[in-house]
């Protein structure tokens, strides 16, 4: 469609990919790093829009949400706090984590729940506020 403005930021982000492929041996990228890949693009262009907004340049800020808003419509969208929480909920109720070292508990979940869900699926911040929350609440 000629839109330079599209095409420059995939094409930049499409680099980043064909590098991650060339380090993986014998093999393509899988999608989850595709989507980690694509997901840490929009994180640095909002990261430098609020950048350029504290140093008064608008002009570079709008170009940069410009470009993380094209690439978030890429992106399959993060699982909600609920969907994390039941699932949280299930492994507990699941695996018998009152065994485990107090301080390996956490952990165990957090692996458990990653065997589970994808990683690029979810926000990794929330996932272990959440899961610090649900293992202080059981017994």
């Amino acid at each position: 469609a000629k839109d330079t403005f599209s095409s420059t930021t995939i094409r930049s982000v499409l680099s980043e990919i064909y590098a991650a492929d060339k380090t993986v041996v014998d093999k393509k990228v899988n999608n989850s790093t595709v989507i980690s890949i694509v997901r840490k693009a929009v994180v640095r262009r909002n990261d430098s829009a609020r950048q350029y907004i504290a140093a008064s340049r608008t002009d570079l800020a709008e170009t940069e949400t410009r470009e993380a808003d094209l690439l978030s419509t890429f992106l399959p969208p993060l699982k909600s706090e609920a969907e994390v929480d039941s699932i949280l909920r299930d492994i507990i109720s699941q695996q018998n984590l009152k065994d485990v070292n107090p301080h390996k508990r956490k952990g165990e979940l957090l692996k458990a729940f990653y065997s589970k869900v994808d990683k690029s699926l979810v926000d990794g911040d929330m996932v272990q506020h959440r899961a610090k929350e649900h293992l202080a609440n059981s017994p």
